[in-house]
């Protein structure tokens, strides 16, 4: 019986058998180290982002924030950790693992309800805090998971439709470790437009505080006043808040003037514009090269943007409905510059109910002067005045902008705002769609580390030994 055991394991198909059983213990030792070795790798690594809208993908804007951060930060999050949204657990490894100078620390609020009391917040709340400034700033999973609240009035239910994480994060950390703080005045009385909910969030993003001003009732711009934004005013200005925004540029202020439809002419505004080397042309704009599907009133200009007002523009499409055109002249003073940003082909029209004149119109353009005063120290003093303008406000318009969520339309805008700043670059970054629902996979960054490495290392491993078989036999 015991020589018939032995003759068995003899046999051919034994050994192939026994070649099989080593095989896969082969494998599974693998499999093992390959999991070993991703687990002692950084999270930013071997996290993969796989979700439909990359909403786990950090930016370039994101990264040069977190690589020049100099400060601690701390993020205490008050939630019950494993209740959290995935979505938001996973951003929240992958992002604060971009900069060892951010900790994090989870505060089980059914466990320490004290903790929300001392501070001050409520449950699914982070709290971004630098020591250095002694600046805090709260955001909450809402903000994160932004919701859809038409939804909940059509269905009687909302499910989030954005994801903020990267925007809230880079905002905050940005915010309470910068000392830079500006304002911006935006002119109501003159029938101007409303900034959207998507221009709102990204001026808080850039830590640009707003406050709305009326020249007529306070016959002057406000001391603290860093921009003066007029958005699309549907009726002139007077002759005193001409006088006022002139000498106000004059004296190194910001302007920025987004063009509108207005109901009559406007004799004071188009004197400004003159005077800085503008001109409105008669009419809207057609493009018959650049525009949407052959709608010729849609526009894609041709983006002319350097420097700041370029930073971080991949795609550079800007989509613009029914716009005025500008053209440029000689301006009122030989020291002031005028430059444009945004500009049609040179297949254009600017067409009215009488008449089309072709060429080549601007759709943004910024003006400046060196302004040099002297003060009472018998020394000089500079500063930069600036007028932006762009010719219509469906740059800003959330009928686009919220519909296109491709398109750069902010993005450029924010970069010509910030551009009036001298220490301000544009750092908000527009919320990530959520409208594919498959976003995620369970240990996607072990899993895709064993695709990429784990299998094609086994088959090479398992063909070698095939050969040495064959080779030997």
């Amino acid at each position: 019986m015991l020589e018939k055991i032995k003759k068995s394991f003899r046999s051919a198909s034994s050994k192939n058998g026994s070649y099989s059983v080593g095989m896969i213990a082969l494998v599974i030792c693998m499999v093992i180290v390959v999991n070993l070795i991703a687990g002692q790798l950084p999270e930013n690594v071997k996290s993969i982002d796989i979700s439909d809208n990359n909403i786990y993908g950090v930016s370039k804007t994101s990264k040069k924030v977190l690589n020049k951060l100099d400060k601690k930060v701390t993020f205490k999050i008050y939630a019950e950790k494993d209740s959290t949204d995935t979505r938001i657990k996973s951003f929240i490894k992958k992002y604060t693992a971009l900069s060892d100078k951010i900790s994090v620390t989870w505060i089980d609020p059914v466990l320490h309800p004290a903790a929300l009391t001392k501070a001050g917040v409520e449950k699914d709340t982070i709290v971004i805090s630098c020591k250095d400034t002694g600046k805090t700033k709260s955001v909450s999973f809402d903000d994160i998971l932004v919701s859809d609240s038409c939804s909940y009035y059509t269905t009687g239910s909302s499910s989030a439709s954005e994801f903020d994480g990267e925007g809230q994060f880079t905002s905050a950390i940005n915010s309470i470790t910068s000392e830079q703080t500006e304002k911006m005045y935006y002119t109501t009385g003159h029938g101007e437009a409303a900034f959207s909910d998507s221009v709102t969030k990204l001026f808080s993003k850039n830590n640009l505080t707003t406050d709305e001003v009326n020249l007529m009732m306070t016959g002057e711009i406000p001391d603290d006043c860093d921009l003066l934004f007029m958005d699309a005013p549907s009726k002139d200005i007077s002759d005193d808040e001409k006088t006022l925004l002139l000498n106000y540029l004059k004296k190194g202020g910001k302007v920025f003037i987004i063009l509108g439809d207005p109901e009559d002419e406007t004799p004071n505004l188009d004197e400004v514009l003159k005077e800085y080397g503008m001109q409105e042309a008669d009419g809207y704009i057609a493009d018959m090269q650049r525009s949407y599907q052959g709608n010729y009133y849609y526009i894609f200009p041709e983006i002319t943007a350097t420097d700041d007002l370029a930073n971080n523009l991949e795609s550079e499409m800007v989509l613009m409905i029914n716009a005025h055109g500008l053209t440029t002249a000689n301006p009122a003073r030989d020291t002031i510059t005028t430059t444009a940003f945004m500009q049609t082909s040179d297949n254009s029209y600017a067409v009215t109910e009488d008449k089309q004149e072709e060429g080549t119109y601007t759709l943004g353009a910024v003006a400046t002067e060196q302004i040099t005063s002297d003060d009472s120290s018998d020394s000089s003093s500079s500063q930069t005045s600036r007028l932006t303008v762009i010719s219509s406000e469906s740059m800003i318009n959330s009928q686009i902008t919220d519909t296109y969520t491709t398109l750069e339309n902010l993005d450029l805008f924010m970069n010509a705002v910030t551009a009036n700043f001298d220490k301000t670059k544009n750092i908000a970054i527009k919320a990530k769609s959520l409208e594919v629902s498959n976003n995620t996979m369970q240990h996607a960054g072990i899993i895709s580390i064993l695709t990429i490495f784990g299998i094609p290392l086994v088959i090479l491993i398992y063909g070698f030994m095939r050969w040495w078989k064959r080779r030997k036999v």
